[in-house]
């Protein structure tokens, strides 16, 4: 299982350090350009600082498991991605992009699945 939750968690910081990185650095029409339409029409430093927020959390979904130090913020981590995917369904939903929902939904779930399992190993500790 730890296994399992290991490669959920590098999938998580894959998705979301190279989603933090294009809103981090590039404007607002090249993220849409690039598919990243949950962006349009919110203001560069909301945009800016969810891309610090995502590249944050690709440290915290990592780091503190492997490290051992402070490990209840790998599954804090995963808990904030969830709710970073419950907010942006709706929004690609409004905007008719079924594809983006299901992406949405299966890194809710993966979210998910790791905030479940590390708790978990926590409580087990």
């Amino acid at each position: 299982m730890n296994t399992i939750l290991w490669i959920a968690q590098v999938l998580l910081a894959i998705v979301f350090v190279n989603s933090g990185v294009n809103k981090s650095t590039l404007s607002e029409q090249k993220l849409v350009a690039k598919g990243q339409t949950g962006v349009a029409g919110y203001s560069a430093p909301v945009i800016k600082f969810i891309g610090v927020s995502e590249l944050a959390g690709t440290v915290g979904i990592i780091v503190p498991w492997w490290l051992q130090i402070a490990p209840v913020l790998t599954p804090i981590t995963a808990v904030c991605f969830a709710a970073i995917m419950l907010l942006a369904a709706p929004i690609h939903y409004r905007r008719r992009e079924p594809q983006n929902v299901a992406i949405n939904s299966v890194i809710f779930l993966l979210s998910v699945f790791v905030a479940w399992g590390r708790f978990a190993s926590l409580c087990n500790v």
